[in-house]
């Protein structure tokens, strides 16, 4: 165990080695985020995003292209901020509940091309495109042109995708990717149901 004196010169070194990173890293830009993985929380940790950029004033998009069957609390939380956001459900659930491949896939180029009004203008400073990675790996959208939609967003605005199985072509485009590990989960294990305030 360290001494007090020994503890504060170890956090003397640290905070200048803090202060030399901070100086060298300057630089701003709209970033593209991919929040992917089997566990949970990947549209919960973009929401935390999105509550941080209206409580800094800016203007805020959510497209949400597999729910929509179901109004999630969080629409009617950030109802609130109706100024700032914009809130689009373009799904109708989970993909087992509607059964029509053909009508999600009409359901996601739908909710892609309003995206992409949204990507194209900057009054928006964040995009939050909920589930569009399950979109891409059902193959409801192709990669190439959400790439390419992508790369057509003002320097400054960031853009969020979620949902499990983000292609590699989108991890590799993205500036910042988290991977959420699922390592234990109530309705496996113990066959707890989804419960409002934690699921939905």
């Amino acid at each position: 165990m360290l001494s007090d004196e020994q503890y504060r010169q170890k956090m003397q070194q640290r905070k200048a080695v803090q202060a030399q990173r901070l100086a060298e890293r300057n630089r701003e830009k709209g970033l593209i985020i991919v929040h992917t993985g089997n566990g949970k929380g990947k549209t919960t940790a973009a929401l935390g995003m999105v509550v941080r950029s209206l409580g800094h004033g800016y203007r805020v998009a959510i497209i949400q292209f597999i729910k929509g069957a179901w109004e999630p609390a969080e629409k009617a939380v950030l109802s609130h901020w109706s100024e700032q956001l914009a809130f689009h459900a373009m799904g109708e659930g989970f993909t087992w509940e509607t059964q029509d491949r053909q009508r999600d896939i009409a359901h996601a180029l739908a909710a892609w091309e309003l995206a992409l009004t949204y990507l194209r203008n900057p009054e928006y400073r964040l995009v939050l495109l909920d589930e569009i990675n399950v979109a891409l790996k059902l193959e409801y959208l192709a990669v190439e042109p959400v790439l390419a939609g992508l790369s057509q967003k003002p320097a400054m605005t960031h853009v969020i995708l979620t949902g499990r199985g983000a292609p590699a072509a989108l991890i590799e485009a993205a500036d910042l990717v988290t991977e959420m590990t699922l390592v234990k989960h109530p309705f496996r294990e113990q066959g707890i149901k989804a419960q409002p305030g934690i699921e939905f």
